[in-house]
Formats: structure tokens, C-alpha cells, sequence
């Protein structure tokens, strides 16, 4: 791989880095101001718990892909493939 290849690489991840960082920053605001809510209206039945699991788990999805994703296609992964398809 060539530095522009590689330079855009880094480009493209740290992007990504930076959109989970907000990710996590607006599950954090929204999720406080439903809680908030649910105080307000006489809390009772916790119905933002079911935001808060569900798009908690998106979040979770977003973050391993980003920080535990799969690593780019090396020559040696091909090589390998190669040699376990012939």
C-alpha cells in the first residue's frame, strides 16, 4: 500500500472515530432528556429504558465496528485465500 493509500486510510478512520464520539454524545443528551421526561410525567413505567437498550445496542454495533473492525486486506490474507482455494 502507497502513504496516499495508506493517508486516506487513516483520513477515513479517524472520520469514523469522530462520528462515534458524537454518536455517544447525542445517546448521552437524548437519552437524559427522556429520562428527564419520564420524571416529570410521574415516572411509573420506565419506557426510556427501551430506547436506552435498543439504540444502546446500535451504539455498541457502531463501536466494535469502528475500534474492533475487521483489519484491511492484506497481500498475505490474498495469499493464504489463494493457497486454500487451489
Amino acid at each position: 500500500m502507497d502513504d496516499q493509500n495508506r493517508r486516506d486510510e487513516a483520513i477515513r478512520r479517524i472520520k469514523q472515530k469522530r462520528e462515534f464520539r458524537f454518536h455517544v454524545v447525542a445517546y448521552v443528551v437524548i437519552n437524559a432528556f427522556l429520562v428527564a421526561l419520564w420524571a416529570v410525567l410521574g415516572a411509573g413505567y420506565f419506557w426510556p429504558g427501551w430506547v436506552i437498550a435498543g439504540w444502546g445496542i446500535g451504539l455498541v454495533l457502531h463501536g466494535w465496528q469502528i475500534y474492533r473492525g475487521e483489519k484491511p486486506i492484506s497481500e498475505e490474507d490474498i495469499r493464504r485465500e489463494m493457497g486454500d482455494a487451489a
